[in-house]
């Protein structure tokens, strides 16, 4: 065996040697299942791997797939199968499949488990590996015919390899008996992979480690995909395990009349949430923010669901803000976001990765609506929203939200809630006066300060945007339809009671 590795057998999939704090433990078994299709040989594959980078031996031993099946599926891949990395394909001795054999007094199963059992030894011990997969249980099961002679079996498995000090990754398919916790009771640690059909879109996959005895592993369930190059897996975020020091200092929209609606400005690392009907400027507002930051010499980035990033870029052109031009610079990361296509917490790693590799303080989500898409559910969205908000205002960032409101005037309805997240919150509204549809913004939250109830007009043209003066001479700008209130504050409705 190799001498003086480490303690844990790394995966060599960064993100799920994050969720099993390191790898796997040495020495003992443990086992991974799925349903045929979720990656149990490619994940198998990648620890086997990783340990012949390290100088480790390694064995394979198939009992359902072909040698050539794995090498096809390793190049598939682009993996070339090194020198430590052995495969070992273990079929029914011809012998054992002869008629006059099976006709025998002695059942041909319990001859092929004893020689089944025989083999894995031999192989074993000319090999003498650090890792060994087994891949599959299934084909032992239906050997054994039985949950007590399965149960020995596995046993006297992992006493085997005990000894040895090897480190076993038992593969099961769940194709039978898929009730029998025979193995979960023995393993050291169980990781399960499960595959979810929703109506519209790929299949997406997730994992999670159900025991890890006597060691620490990061619970609950996270998303992984399939690609060329193997498994990657985006570790749940956990916004407590994020924590830096940074100034809390108010930072300036660069439009006095915003600053003033504002308070003086946002404070870094606070969220803020831009709430109103479709067309009211939303994004153009996040943009100015988010050309603000550029200009005071940070790097931002922005993930956009909804709009296509053609059309953005001409769009903010209009603002003169030239969002192609920046991102060519690098100082901005903006990527179009495939709801259908994205799982949440691959979401959540593209926010990260621009947080930290990217040095971003400046982060645009454009918008909830489409992001709500990529969740199975709305509580799902809170709690996804929750933890990367927390996680960002603790890396000191600014993040701006876009919520599109159905409706155009009058009682506006959100498709879900998230005011309560946001640290402040921006309402754009539409209103109509002298026979024109205006716009209007208010700060209806800020919970780092004081700011401006008043209700200001809001403009966009050629110029960017602008804000007019408070509308202190109109009453219901909110609702849509306001009314002209003289200077006792009576309105012509209230003259003629």
């Amino acid at each position: 065996m190799t001498e003086g590795i480490a303690t844990k057998a790394s995966f060599g999939i960064a993100g799920l040697d994050d969720i099993t704090c390191g790898g796997l433990a040495r020495g003992r078994v443990f086992l991974l299942e799925g349903s045929p299709g979720t990656g149990k040989t490619t994940i198998a594959s990648q620890l086997l791997l990783a340990g012949a980078a390290a100088g480790e031996r390694c064995l394979y031993i198939t009992l359902s797939e072909t040698e050539d099946e794995l090498r096809e599926g390793a190049a598939s891949h682009g993996w070339t199968i090194p020198a430590g990395f052995e495969i070992f394909e273990l079929l029914p001795p011809e012998s054992l499949l002869d008629e006059d054999q099976q006709q025998s007094l002695l059942y041909s199963s319990d001859l092929e488990l004893g020689e089944t059992t025989r083999r894995i030894f031999e192989v074993f011990e000319r090999v003498k590996p650090d890792r060994v997969v087994i891949d599959s249980l299934s084909e032992i099961r239906l050997l054994a015919q039985g949950s007590l002679r399965y149960r020995r079996q596995i046993l006297a498995l992992k006493h085997y390899f005990a000894q040895n000090r090897t480190t076993v990754l038992l593969l099961d398919d769940l194709t039978s008996e898929t009730q029998d916790k025979t193995v979960h009771s023995v393993a050291h640690g169980v990781l399960r992979l499960e595959e979810l059909s929703p109506n519209y879109g790929p299949d997406r996959r997730r994992l999670r480690v159900l025991k890890y005895r006597g060691l620490s592993f990061r619970g609950g369930y996270h998303d992984f995909i399939i690609e060329h190059g193997g498994v990657r897996v985006f570790p749940r975020l956990v916004a407590a395990e994020h924590r830096t020091d940074f100034a809390r200092d108010c930072v300036g929209s660069g439009l006095p009349e915003l600053d003033a609606l504002l308070g003086g400005g946002l404070e870094r690392g606070s969220s803020t949430l831009i709430l109103g009907p479709a067309g009211t400027g939303k994004s153009l507002l996040a943009l100015s923010f988010l050309a603000t930051a550029i200009r005071r010499g940070e790097n931002a980035a922005m993930f956009v669901f909804d709009e296509e990033l053609g059309l953005l870029f001409s769009r903010a052109r209009g603002l003169g803000i030239d969002l192609q031009g920046l991102a060519e610079t690098r100082r901005l990361i903006i990527e179009q976001v495939d709801a259908a296509e994205l799982t949440p917490g691959e979401f959540s790693q593209r926010v990260r990765r621009c947080v930290e590799q990217h040095g971003a303080r400046t982060v645009v989500i454009d918008s909830i609506n489409g992001y709500k898409a990529a969740m199975p559910a709305e509580q799902d969205l809170i709690l996804h929203m929750h933890e990367l908000l927390q996680y960002l205002n603790r890396q000191g960032v600014m993040t701006f939200l876009t919520v599109a409101q159905h409706g155009l005037v009058g009682d506006m309805v959100s498709p879900v809630d998230v005011t309560y997240l946001a640290d402040a919150v921006i309402l754009l509204r539409y209103f109509e006066a002298s026979g024109r549809v205006r716009r209007a913004i208010s700060i209806v939250k800020k919970r780092t300060g004081a700011h401006e109830d008043t209700i200001r007009e809001f403009q966009i043209g050629d110029h960017g945007i602008t804000l007019g003066q408070p509308l202190t001479r109109f009453q219901g700008v909110l609702r849509g339809v306001p009314s002209l209130v003289d200077e006792n504050g009576r309105t012509a409705a209230d003259d003629r009671k």
